[in-house]
This record gives structure tokens, sequence and C-alpha cells, in this order.
């Protein structure tokens, strides 16, 4: 014990002072236990230059990998605690090691996949330092089945990575996660994962048949082993909290030929009633479950503010046209508005690619168009339809800060036919969109930080009354910490848990806290919004 406090304290002060001031011994000899450790609990080596990195070996080195994929520069800025080291593992054996040694070494370690955490928690610990940072960046085999329509993907691996491999073996199968190409498919799952073929054919967590996790004893486990009350809490009960996921088995699911998009903008001059938005509001969630049609508003430098009504159909644009002409004549949409692509070239396109782009360029995160930017990200459920003045007020609230970003995205078809208690993911029947707030930057100070945190903020508070309520609603995988924050005081967590808790999982949330506590009881996993164990006086009452 005396030991582990030693390098607790040796480690803290390495991380007090900046990359290139970090003291040399401490944290190294830290490392050296942490690597003699793995040493005796896998028979699998491991390059040393390859797969650890620290400040006191190379600092320009580290900082890359650190960065590499943390998309939310907010949480690599030079006041932000950073890791003691970082790990790669080369193997599943090397993460069932690191979790065995820092259960040892009385470590707190956080666990990255792509990177895309919004408040990065998947690689910076606000709560309690030292810490170590396990990237799981090169576990990245993916496995397709065509004949099984299934795939094994590792945590490592983007879902870009994951839709060309799929592509690459099936013109007619696709797989329901995500737009954004760089997502690590590891964290995403957990969190539910929606995208555009959600109305069709649910969640990505909906659609999870297998998987590989290291528990916090340090044991490997697939479905079989875990047992299904684990297995229900890793497919949307959010990252971080019950273990690491090594692989997914997904199922594969079957797409047509030609799909259809569109893209059609309005501005407010060209909708000053908001008969079209407020038409959309009311069938979207209705429409038939190969069309998802999402909203983006969007402010240019003048202050002019925009909507952009974006279309994926599974099927002809013929077919679409129809289906519009029926129920959404109001778009006003043409024929010479439509484009007919393959699922694959929907993927590109969806990822901000043009759909000729190679299809390579899902396979190297560098090539994505979305930039990495400072941002802070909100979200809401709605149940009814925002009425006319209220939307109003929310376009005077958009336009007053350049930097903002939102869009609504419909849900209904299966998700509103997949029962609230199939999965963590609550946001089922009775939700008709869900809304995504954001500020971006490509620099930050204090000043502009404290404006764009302030506006979002206000335009949250401004949208309390149209959207759910008792809880009012939030997708965990737009995590946001002002909704609520865990501290390294325990006793306390699951009393202040419970709200945010309900807000992002509904009354799942009681079930999740009593899984936590029988898979991870001493809360080796944990961060700013993981599931907390009961306390130990309400243990006996649960059972």
């Amino acid at each position: 014990m005396g030991k582990s406090k030693a390098f607790h304290a040796f480690s803290f002060l390495a991380l007090y002072f900046s990359f290139c001031t970090i003291t040399t011994t401490s944290s190294t000899s830290l490392q050296d236990e942490f690597i003699n450790c793995l040493h005796e609990n896998t028979n699998v080596d491991f390059p040393l230059l390859e797969t650890f990195f620290a400040p006191e070996r190379n600092v320009s080195l580290y900082k890359e990998v650190l960065e590499s994929t943390a998309h939310n520069l907010r949480y690599v800025t030079e006041s932000m605690p950073k890791p003691g080291f970082i790990f790669k593992p080369v193997h599943e054996s090397h993460v069932q090691a690191s979790v065995i040694c820092s259960n040892q070494l009385g470590l707190h370690l956080r666990v990255r996949s792509g990177g895309h955490d919004y408040e990065g928690l998947s690689f910076v610990s606000l709560m309690e330092t030292p810490f170590i940072l396990i990237d799981l960046s090169k576990l990245r085999q993916i496995n397709v089945d065509i004949e099984d329509n299934s795939a094994w993907v590792q945590s490592g691996a983007t879902i870009g990575e994951l839709y060309y491999r799929i592509a690459e073996k099936s013109k007619i199968h696709g797989f329901p996660a995500g737009l954004c190409s760089t997502v690590g498919i590891g964290g995403h799952i957990t969190g539910g994962g929606d995208g555009t073929l959600l109305r069709k054919y649910g969640l990505a967590a909906d659609n999870v048949l297998d998987a590989i996790i290291v528990n916090a004893n340090g044991k490997i486990l697939n479905r079989a082993a875990m047992g299904e009350d684990l297995f229900w809490a890793i497919r949307g009960g959010g990252g971080g909290s019950f273990g690491v996921i090594l692989a997914w088995k997904v199922k594969l699911v079957p797409v047509s030929k030609t799909l259809t998009m569109f893209t059609v903008t309005k501005t407010l001059e060209q909708d000053p009633e908001t008969k079209i938005l407020s038409k959309w509001q009311q069938i979207s969630h209705r429409l038939v479950e190969d069309l998802f049609l999402r909203v983006m508003f969007r402010v240019a430098g003048d202050k002019k503010l925009t909507l952009e009504y974006k279309c994926q159909f599974l099927g002809e644009k013929g077919t679409l046209m129809e289906v519009m002409k029926k129920y959404f004549p109001e778009l006003g949409l043409t024929q010479e508005d439509c484009v007919e692509v393959s699922w694959i070239e929907s993927v590109l396109a969806n990822a901000g690619f043009p759909t000729d782009s190679p299809l390579e360029v899902l396979l190297d995160p560098k090539l994505s168009p979305y930039v990495k930017m400072y941002f802070k990200g909100k979200s809401d459920f709605t149940t009814e339809p925002i009425p006319a003045f209220g939307l109003k007020g929310m376009f005077k609230k958009l336009v007053e800060e350049n930097t903002s970003s939102m869009f609504m995205i419909p849900y209904g078809g299966m998700m509103a036919k997949i029962h609230e208690s199939e999965t963590p993911f609550a946001h089922r029947k009775g939700t008709i969109f869900k809304i995504h707030y954001a500020t971006f930057s490509t620099s930050e100070d204090d000043k502009s930080l404290n404006k764009r945190t302030k506006w979002i903020r206000d335009i949250y508070s401004y949208m309390t009354p149209f959207v759910s309520s008792n809880p009012r609603q939030a997708y965990v995988n737009y995590r946001d910490l002002d909704l609520g924050t865990n501290t390294k005081e325990s006793k306390v967590n699951f009393i202040k848990a419970q709200t945010w808790g309900a807000q992002y999982f509904r009354n799942n949330f009681n079930r999740l806290v009593k899984i936590k506590t029988k898979v991870d009881p001493e809360n080796f996993f944990r961060h700013e919004q993981s599931i907390p164990p009961l306390p130990f006086s309400k243990r006996l009452s649960s059972w």
C-alpha cells in the first residue's frame, strides 16, 4: 500500500507540470512497474517503442499520440490533466493484463476507442489524477461473414472502416450506425449509436449479436460467459462503466441496390410562417421506414439562417417522389434535387465526402473532411411538435452565435417498435425527433469559450418548454457534463447520478446501477458520468 501511494504522489507531480517540465524518475518507475506487471500477465510480446508513450521518453511523440484521436480540442489544451503514460495494446491479452495491473498498482485508467467523447472522458480525467490511457487504436481487425449476415469488429476500428469492409463483400448489406466515419465502433455502440438507418433497423446497439469484454477482474468474457444482464447493459448504457469492450459481433442488415438522397435548402424568407418546418415535425416520424429526413440549421457569417432538409431513402427516386408528393408537398421536391447512389456512396456523402471519392478515404481518419475543433454539445428529445412561436424564438437564438450548429433527427419507425427496456437506450415510443445543439470553433481563448458556452446554455434553457420533461431526456453519446458529474467521493455519486442517469436512461438507470453493483462493486471502471454502484448501505435492501 505504501509503494502504491508513493507512485500516486510521484505521478501527480509529474502531471502537474507541462509536457516539457515533467520530472523523469517517478513516472518512469511507475511505467516500469506497469510494464513488468504486463510481462507477468501476458505471453504476447509488445514492442515498447510502438506501444508505450510517455513525456519523459519523447515529449513530442507523446503529444502526437495523445492528440491523434482527440476530436474535441478543448481537452488537449495545456491546462487539462494528461495521462502519466499511454499504452497501445496490440493484442487482446494486453488489455486484460492492463486491467489486472492497474488494479494491482492502484492506477486509474481511461480507455479510448475513437476519441469522440464529447467531454473527452475517454482520454482525460477531471475527477482524479494521476491516470493512464489505454488506447485501443491498434486493435482494429474486422471480419465480415456475408453468409452469416454478421461481422466481428474490434473496438479500435472506426465505423468508416466497418462500412468499407462490408462494401468490399456486398452491395446489398449495411450496418445501422452513425454518420461520422472516424467514430470508434467500441464506444459508439455502448451509447446506442444512431444513424440514417435507425427508422428502418433501429440503433447499432439493437443489432449486436455478441461481444467480448474485459471485466473489472481482468477476465475476458463473451456473451454466454458475461450473462444477459451485462450484455444488456453494455448495449446503450454508456462507455467506461462495465468493462473494456474488445470486440462486437454485429448483425448486417439488407439495403437496397439503389438509394436516393437529396438536400433541399430553405431560407427563413422562403418559410416565414414556419409552415414547412412545422409540417416536417408532424410527419417525419410517421413516414415510411425507408425514409430518413433530417433538418440541419446553419448560420452564415452574416447571421443568415438556412434550413437544409437532407434525405436518405432506401429505394429509387421515382418512389421517393411519390411519397414526398403525397405526404410532404410543401417542401417542393423536384426530380432534379434527387441523386441515386449505392449504400456505400450514401455513407461517403453522409461522412462529408463527395460520392465519387475512392472508398479508401473511409480507412484513413486523417482524410475526413470534419476537422478537429473546440466544441460543446447538448441534446434533447421531443414528444410534441414545437409551436411556430417557439420555432421563431429558436431561430433568434441560433443567429446570435455564428459558430452555432443544430440539427433534428426523426425517430419513429423501428425506433417506436422496440420497447424502451429492450436495451438501456430508452428514447423509443413517443419520441418524435432528437435535437443536437453545438458550437464549434477552430481556435479558442477564455473570452470566446465563455461566450460560446453561455450561448449553448442559453438556447438549451430557452428550449425547456418545448422538449421532453420529467425527466428532460438526453443522448448519452452526446455527453454533457452540465447535467451532473461523479466525484471521487463515491458515497454521494449514486444520489447525484439519479438525476442525470434518468435523463440519459429513464427507468433503465436503476437496472444499470444494480448490474454495475454486481459486476464492478469496487467501481474500478469510473469516470465523471459512469454508472455508479449502489452505496454499501443500500446493497442488502436492493437484493
